[in-house]
């Protein structure tokens, strides 16, 4: 046939020699080539399934910290420990996968049958994030089943899909299988590309129920991984399928396990000793499996500190999203989802791998030097390390906007002073506000006030133009206060209003009205929000909004309809806005910032995941295919339990309800250190 044809092949007779039918695993037919190549056709449907489901599980998993903190309303720990349970268990159930595939139903069935229980648990997961449907609870126990399917789907084929499209090559065709994994890695990092960008979107830009849309950011995904399982059914008549051979993971714990009981056994001084401890299970075991189990141990040394190297790189999709959550996400064309900054992995990944075997790796050993692959894993945990030193920093800089921490006997205060002159406050036995305060000054922070006891009853004295009055309010501690002060009927008046005691999450502004007018007004900030306020200076609650200019919002009184301007509401700002005065047909107001907008931009976390992408390039890549080099593959350690460890690092880190930045700040240093030791 022409070169290039792309008719499939018709499939050959089995020759003599080829393996004989088992049961339910046939093997009389190969499969038929792809375009006139050695590729069997079956690996179309492998890679298009891999891809699907990639993509099902990425595009989930990026919106899964923010669907705790906000559907749930759960605080960033309690987030990061579920978020980081759920990924322990993905890469703990590989090994019941294992274990199904290779003692009982084979590769194919056990991915059938759990890309099922994956399919289930992605639409339980999307029913459970439908606000109307139940109450909190049942959101929770629909969601936490969903994962529980999900993690047992997804973890369950991830040993049987790579394997099953190594299956379709015939022995002879070992660089076509070989190029074959680097087109199945290839989709892998695809599908995790464009899920992470588009999930978000689908998050955060459309609109359902009236907020977040994540039953649409879940539901997408469920499609996703429906459609993998229907293409990956669709190629069962071009599958060569390979029947169980016993799970090699049994037989090791057998062979350890023998080998102790047998040593305990024989602890008599008069019994020889043996060269090595496994060598005790040569009664029962051959001396080839015993040996393929040394190799492994000794490997598994070399793999101790390797789970420390998971437990920060797992950190994208928890800490490091809910760190863009407290960023600015303008880049001027585009204004980027906090949970899209994960797409930069696998687009860095992709465009890494390509880097380093062509030019960084070949440029090294034209230097002569000795980069092995123990010194290419050090290298990758060192360059993680320094990704998350960088992160230490960006947060200590994020956190310089923050509300001072609220501690018992302490409150918050400011003076807004609404009217024409200056105005000299003095409180209670304290040393605050020792310079009028000028009318109409953005104060530039909150003072901190001292309280003996859960709440204390303050005397207020207001000095203004010649004049003192005496106001009484009641401060609870831990609590933020602003003594609004402001002129009523020829004389001054005050109000004290509760503020918001930290920023708003997930970089949304919070704004509230204060009504300096003699008559109510409602006000439309935009077609879907509105607000009614009450006339003499009362203060509205804040509403949340999404960063934006709101420069079309309307001021509704008895004599008519007025356009209200807002400007911009930054991301994660508070603001404090006064309605002065109407005139000549508009609303005149004075906007104050109550709490900072987030000033540190997200384009400092990409040298964080330059580092991180790098250094996963280095430490994963290189230390699977050291990892087989150094024993036979089928006895090689799973890089997923690795994960699983690394995933249950982070969780014991978060298990607490301890929210203070400074903690989250040590806690990344700690990571670092702890990572550069190992």
């Amino acid at each position: 046939m022409a070169e290039g044809d792309c008719t499939p092949q018709p499939a050959k007779e089995a020759q003599a020699g080829d393996d004989p039918p088992k049961g339910d695993f046939p093997l009389q037919k190969k499969s038929p080539k792809l375009c006139g190549s050695n590729y069997p056709l079956s690996i179309a449907f492998i890679v298009v399934n891999e891809f699907c489901e990639r993509f099902s599980y990425y595009g989930m998993r990026a919106v899964l910290t923010l669907y705790f903190l906000s559907f749930f309303h759960w605080d960033e720990n309690l987030s990061t420990a579920v978020y980081h349970a759920f990924s322990a268990l993905c890469y703990f159930t590989p090994v019941i996968g294992a274990i199904m595939a290779d003692s009982w139903l084979g590769k194919y069935k056990t991915i059938i049958y759990l890309s099922i229980v994956y399919v289930v648990g992605h639409l339980i997961k999307s029913v459970g994030a439908i606000p109307s449907l139940g109450n909190q609870a049942v959101h929770v126990v629909l969601s936490m089943v969903g994962l529980f399917l999900i993690a047992l789907g997804t973890g369950g084929i991830k040993p049987c899909v790579s394997a099953f499209g190594g299956d379709q090559f015939e022995e002879e065709h070992t660089s076509e299988r070989s190029k074959f994994f680097s087109i199945f890695y290839l989709s892998i990092n695809a599908g995790s590309l464009i899920s992470t960008f588009v999930t978000p979107v689908l998050r955060g830009d459309v609109k359902c129920f009236g907020e977040d849309c994540y039953a649409l950011a879940f539901g997408v995904p469920a499609a996703l991984m429906v459609l993998a399982l229907v293409v990956f059914i669709a190629g069962s008549g071009l599958y060569r399928k390979t029947p169980p051979q016993g799970n090699v993971l049994l037989e090791v714990c057998k062979c350890i396990g023998f080998a102790i009981k047998n040593r305990l056994k024989n602890r008599s001084r008069e019994i020889p000793k043996r060269d090595h401890w496994l060598d005790w299970a040569s009664e029962k075991y051959s001396k080839q499996l015993i040996g393929e189990v040394k190799m492994v141990t000794r490997v598994l040394f070399l793999f101790i500190p390797l789970p420390m190297f998971w437990a920060l790189f797992d950190q994208q999709g928890s800490r490091w999203t809910l760190q863009a959550t407290k960023m600015n996400a303008d880049f001027g064309i585009y204004v980027l989802q906090p949970d899209q900054m994960q797409f930069l992995n696998p687009l860095l990944i992709l465009v890494f791998i390509p880097i380093f075997d062509l030019w960084l790796y070949p440029l090294i050993s034209m230097c002569k030097l000795n980069f092995t692959p123990i010194r290419k894993m050090a290298t990758g945990m060192i360059l993680a390390g320094l990704a998350f030193g960088l992160a230490a920093v960006i947060e200590v800089k994020i956190n310089e906007t923050d509300m001072p921490r609220l501690v018992p006997k302490e409150s918050l205060i400011r003076v807004l002073n609404l009217a024409q002159n200056p105005v000299q406050v003095t409180i209670q036995d304290k040393d605050l506000f020792q310079q009028p305060v000028e009318p109409f000054q953005n104060p530039a922070e909150y003072s901190k006030l001292i309280l003996n006891g859960e709440q204390q009853s303050l005397h207020f004295t207001l000095q203004h133009q010649g004049l003192t009055l005496a106001f009484n309010y009641t401060v609870k501690e831990k609590s933020v206060y602003s003594l609004i002060v402001f002129e009523a009927e020829g004389s001054l008046s005050s109000r004290l209003v509760t503020d918001l005691e930290a920023k708003p999450e997930n970089g949304l502004a919070a704004v509230r009205f204060i009504n300096g007018l003699s008559q109510d007004v409602n006000l439309t900030i935009n077609s879907k929000r509105f607000i009614a306020v009450q006339k003499n200076y009362s203060a509205s609650e804040y509403s949340l909004l999404e960063r934006d200019t709101y420069n079309n919002g309307k001021c509704i009184t008895e004599a008519g309809e007025f356009p209200l301007e807002l400007g911009l509401l930054d991301f994660g700002a508070s603001y404090t806005v006064v309605i002065t005065n109407i005139s000549g047909g508009a609303v005149e107001t004075w906007k104050s910032e109550d709490i900072k907008a987030n000033n540190v931009h997200m384009a400092w976390q990409l040298p964080q995941y330059l580092l991180i992408s790098a250094g996963e390039v280095m430490f994963s890549i290189t230390g699977l295919a050291f990892s087989y080099s150094q024993v036979h593959s089928h006895m090689a350690p799973d890089p997923r339990l690795q994960g699983s460890c690394g995933s249950l690092d982070v969780l014991m880190m978060q298990v607490g309800d301890d929210p203070d930045p400074a903690l989250q700040q040590h806690l990344l240093l700690l990571q670092c250190v702890l990572l550069s030791i190992f």
